[in-house]
């Protein structure tokens, strides 16, 4: 991957080895800002479209790109005979399959752990497990997996500091539902509070603003993609008057920042917010899951995320760290929370308190698995060797000339953007403005890192 004008990777000229400068990566990664102050809502269409030469809709200013994707057709069985039906259909998944395999093999840039096995799992495919509901109250459909949710919450309950009685969550569809669900929350607890995050953020969290019509105030970084306490401190003063949402980052998404906790706490009580005029948030799609090991053992340190601070809300992606074959993520919450939101539904037999209704009970069941597998001994485990690994690849890409950086207890090496669209796409690598990223995840090895420089 190295930078020379003979390498694979495209790119630019090496220079002597060094770290990506902080400066170098402000200005490579510079990308177009979220919407900034307070949020203003708009309708989507602004102006009826119109179709412009190429087939490309208009709206509101907006190009709207004509679909052009090519899917597989769909034929009917009747139109061309069963046996050649069901040979079509096993030709088509054959291919996908491979390369399913050749795709994941070669998968480095979007933090996904890819080495799990479920086979013991596999004869539960023939059930329809459908957790919808309250996950503490059984409705009246009987095809669930209530008992490995509850296990599955009780679990990061535990390792988030947080007793059973104090507590309620569920398995989401994915980390953006648990971003969803922790701001929903916030608001409703603080109807007129102002959501604050940083502009590193996940676009979950814009889009929960867009969605809740929320005032929305998107705070500066620093160069590492931390969240600026001093800019956090001035937009908290504009807003003295109304109580304050924040959105707290335990990774951000391109260079895997984590945000100052204790930071964001000591800037609200400074502007005088007190614990009952704030609601924190803390996104860890990715780092949530591997923070609570990145203390040494037996440390009377609290962990870097717990319910010992006064924060209100975690969500984690499963599919992510732990891995499974399907999105998957948790939320937690405060239960005195989560009574805001909530409502009785006769028809369920239970009490509504997620954002979506039907849920994958297979998900929970893939989580306990994982879990179940793993033990506390093995995520730590998993966490050090992908630190460690992250670290090695630092060092590859330094010694190749790459400018590039680390962040502290982060497994996400951010580099200068390869010049070559076939090298990113290879590598399926994730790129914002001028730089690229590899997130070392459990299945990502020292040998795939070194074939990739």
């Amino acid at each position: 991957m190295g930078g020379g004008s003979g390498s694979g990777s495209g790119m630019g000229a090496p220079g002597a080895a060094r770290s990506l400068s902080l400066n170098d990566l402000e200005g490579a990664g510079d990308y177009p800002k979220k919407v900034g102050g307070a949020y203003q809502a708009k309708p989507v269409c602004h102006s009826p479209q119109r179709v412009g030469a190429k087939g490309a809709a208009r709206s509101g200013g907006k190009v709207v790109k004509p679909n052009v994707a090519v899917g597989h057709e769909i034929v009917e069985p009747s139109s061309s005979g069963a046996d050649a039906a069901r040979a079509r259909v096993a030709s088509i998944l054959a291919a996908y399959k491979e390369r399913l395999a050749e795709r994941t093999e070669l998968h480095l840039g979007y933090p996904y752990n890819l080495d799990f096995d479920f086979g013991e799992l596999a004869d539960l495919q023939a059930y329809s497990i459908n957790n919808l509901g309250d996950p503490w109250i059984e409705s009246n459909y009987g095809v669930h997996a209530r008992e490995f949710e509850v296990g599955v919450l009780d679990w990061f309950a535990r390792v988030w500091r947080i007793p059973r009685d104090e507590y309620w969550g569920y398995v989401t569809n994915c980390g953006t539902e648990g971003n969803l669900h922790g701001i929903l929350v916030g608001r409703e607890v603080l109807p007129d509070g102002v959501l604050y995050s940083s502009r590193e953020t996940h676009y979950s969290v814009p889009k929960a603003a867009r969605m809740y019509r929320m005032d929305f105030e998107e705070v500066a970084t620093q160069h590492t993609g931390e969240i600026d306490l001093a800019d956090l401190r001035e937009r908290l003063r504009r807003n003295a008057d109304r109580p304050a949402i924040v959105n707290v980052n335990i990774g951000t998404t391109v260079k895997g920042a984590v945000d100052d906790l204790d930071g964001v706490i000591a800037a609200l009580k400074a502007e005088g917010f007190e614990e009952d005029r704030f609601f924190i948030h803390c996104d860890g799609a990715l780092f949530g899951m591997m923070a609570p090991f990145v203390h040494a053992e037996g440390s009377e340190q609290a962990p870097l995320v717990s319910f010992d601070k006064p924060i209100s809300s975690v969500s984690v992606s499963g599919h992510k760290f732990l891995g499974a074959p399907l999105p998957c993520g948790v939320v937690v919450t405060r239960l005195r929370h989560v009574a805001a939101l909530s409502s009785d539904i006769e028809y369920l037999n239970s009490r509504d308190a997620t954002i979506m209704g039907s849920r994958n009970g297979h998900a929970a069941l893939y989580m306990w698995y994982q879990l179940s597998k793993k033990g506390l001994a093995g995520m730590r485990a998993d966490v050090e060797q992908c630190i460690a690994n992250a670290r090695a690849l630092l060092e590859m890409l330094q010694a190749a000339g790459v400018p590039c950086m680390l962040n502290d207890l982060s497994c996400t090496v951010v580099f200068e953007r390869p010049r070559e669209g076939a090298f990113i796409r290879r590598w399926q690598l994730a790129c914002e403005g001028g730089v690229a990223h590899v997130v070392v995840m459990p299945s990502v090895g020292v040998d795939k890192l070194r074939s990739f420089v």
